[in-house]
Formats: C-alpha cells, sequence, structure tokens
C-alpha cells in the first residue's frame, strides 16, 4: 500500500519501463522522469542547500556540481552494477540493504536532533577548524553531502530495477541509466537554482522597473531565512525519507507489517473524513507516520551508537 514517498518512487518505476519500452523512446522517458521524481526533488533540495551555506558565493555552483557528479558516480558506477548483481545473484538482499539505509538516514537525522537537544557542539567546532581552510571545508561539505545522496540514490534505482525484471540485462542497464541521468538533472537543477536565488533578486533589485526592484528586495530579504530554514526541513526530510524505506522493508518482508498497513489504513480514514482536502491530508499524515517511525528507529540506534562512540557525530559527516 504505498503512500508518500513510495508513492512517487513507484512513479519512477513507471518511467523506468517506459525507458525500457523502446530504446529509441529513451530520452522522452528520461525528461519524465525528473518531473516523476518530485518527492525525491523536495528531500534533495531540502537537504543540499545547506552544504554550500557559508561558503563564497562563487563556489556554490561548482560545489552543487561536485555533488551532481559524485551522484552520478553514486548511481552509475556503484548503485547500477551491484543492483544487476543482486538481481542476478541474490534479489532477496536488496530490501535488506535498502532497510539498513533508511535506518542509517534515520540515525543522522536523529542524531543531529540530539546534538540540538543536548548542546552538543563538537561537530560544529569541527566546521569552525575546517573552516580555516576553505578547501578542506569545501572537500567535507561535498563528501557528507555525496552520502546522503547516496541513500536516496539506492532507493530510486531499487524501486526502478524491480519493474524492469522481465527485460534482459543490458536493456534494464540502460534504462535505468536514463532514469540515473533524468533524476540527477531534475534534482540538483532544482538546487542550484535555490542556492542562486539571491543572486537573482540582486540582479532584479538594480533593474529600473520598481516591480522587478520589489521583487529582488524581497528575494534578497528572504532567500537567507530560507536557508537558514533548510536545515531544519532537511533533518525532517531524512526522518521522512528513512522511515518510509523502512516501513516499506517491512511490508516487502512481511515482518510487523501490520504497523505500515494500520499506518495507511488511519491516515487513509482521517483523509476521508476531510472532503477535497483528504488525498492531501492523506499524505500529510502517511509522511508524519514515516517520521515519527524513522524517529523511533533512529532514536534506539543514537542511543546503542552513543553507549559505545565517544563522538558518535564523527560519524556524521555533512
Amino acid at each position: 500500500m504505498p503512500s508518500g514517498l513510495i508513492a512517487l518512487l513507484d512513479d519512477v518505476a513507471t518511467i523506468a519501463k517506459l525507458a525500457a519500452s523502446s530504446l529509441d523512446d529513451v530520452a522522452g522517458a528520461a525528461g519524465k522522469a525528473s518531473t516523476k521524481a518530485a518527492g525525491v526533488v523536495i528531500d534533495d533540495t531540502a537537504v543540499t542547500p545547506r552544504y554550500v551555506v557559508g561558503l563564497s558565493p562563487e563556489r556554490e555552483l561548482p560545489i552543487i556540481g561536485k555533488i551532481a557528479v559524485g551522484s552520478l558516480k553514486n548511481k552509475l558506477l556503484i548503485l547500477l552494477p551491484a543492483a544487476l548483481l543482486l538481481t542476478a545473484f541474490a534479489p532477496f538482499l536488496i530490501v535488506p540493504l535498502l532497510m539498513i539505509g533508511g535506518s542509517y538516514l534515520a540515525f543522522e537525522a536523529t542524531e543531529k536532533i540530539a546534538e540540538i537537544l543536548l548542546h552538543d557542539h563538537h561537530h560544529e567546532e569541527q566546521l569552525v577548524d575546517a573552516m580555516a581552510d576553505p578547501a578542506d571545508l569545501e572537500a567535507l561539505q561535498v563528501k557528507g553531502a555525496i552520502r546522503t545522496d547516496f541513500i536516496l540514490s539506492a532507493e530510486i534505482m531499487a524501486i526502478a530495477l524491480a519493474s524492469l525484471d522481465h527485460l534482459t540485462l543490458a536493456t534494464t542497464a540502460f534504462a535505468l541509466v536514463a532514469v540515473a541521468l533524468a533524476i540527477t538533472a531534475g534534482v540538483y537543477g532544482v538546487v542550484a537554482l535555490i542556492v542562486k536565488l539571491d543572486d537573482i533578486g540582486l540582479h532584479l533589485a538594480e533593474r529600473s522597473s520598481p516591480v522587478s526592484r520589489k521583487i529582488g528586495d524581497a528575494l534578497v530579504h528572504f532567500v537567507p531565512k530560507m536557508l537558514s530554514a533548510l536545515s531544519g526541513i532537511g533533518t525532517a526530510a531524512m526522518l521522512w525519507v528513512g522511515g518510509g524505506i523502512l516501513l516499506h522493508g517491512l511490508e516487502e518482508l512481511h515482518i510487523l507489517d501490520f504497523i505500515p498497513h494500520a499506518l495507511h489504513d488511519w491516515s487513509a480514514h482521517a483523509g476521508e473524513a476531510v472532503g477535497l482536502m483528504g488525498p492531501v491530508v492523506e499524505w500529510l499524515l502517511y509522511a508524519l507516520g514515516s517520521a515519527v517511525a524513522g524517529l523511533i528507529v533512529g532514536g534506539i540506534i543514537v542511543l546503542i551508537v552513543r553507549r559505545f562512540v565517544k563522538h558518535p557525530e564523527e560519524l556524521i559527516v555533512d
């Protein structure tokens, strides 16, 4: 009973089918994949911009470019071969591996919340030390962004792969390449636009048109606040995505699957009760339930890690 993130990832699987149905139509199907990946765009646009906050403005686009290249390498050089090998020799391992990735995302988000609540600033001091050398800070941020992207990319590629098991290995690989290229372009194109909104605002503020100046001034004042808020939104998104992966895994493995079924039924009934806004309410409640599941699993992992690791935040590089 997919909902929220899982429904959107199922859409990605549909795009993969379209890409594989005719090699002549791969380019068109890949273009559709970018628009269908709206959920992944939301997650990455919430998470990725924080990796350029505090860095030189002229380095923003090059950093986004590095992250995008790293994302493509994740998909094409690691995840694609691994997914094909798993499908051929150990398909039963795909869902458990995805759940491990979802657990890591939940841990990463919950650890950040724990740092705030416990006033643990070790990780902040690490960033401050790195800021003495901009190149080191940039490398640190890019590394963290690519690692987070790896988990999201793994989920996308696995869902797409699941719909292509009836095709030849070569056709499946070609279709997955098309999906990877389309989604990466869509995600990081939007991210690049977000991080350059302040520059767009400055340009508009210098124009002669009063309307352009007002829009530009509004952007200049709004963008810094938005980028700061995205840090919190990114943490929430990681809980949502991580929890969604875990709930989907429970359904697939038929382990405690009454939990995702109950959450789906509860959100569906609540949606039906509010009328026209029902689909929105259903989606929000399922997303909230997924985040709660991520928080519970992440909290358990944080307790275990903090018990045995002196500085658990060293496991997370932003």
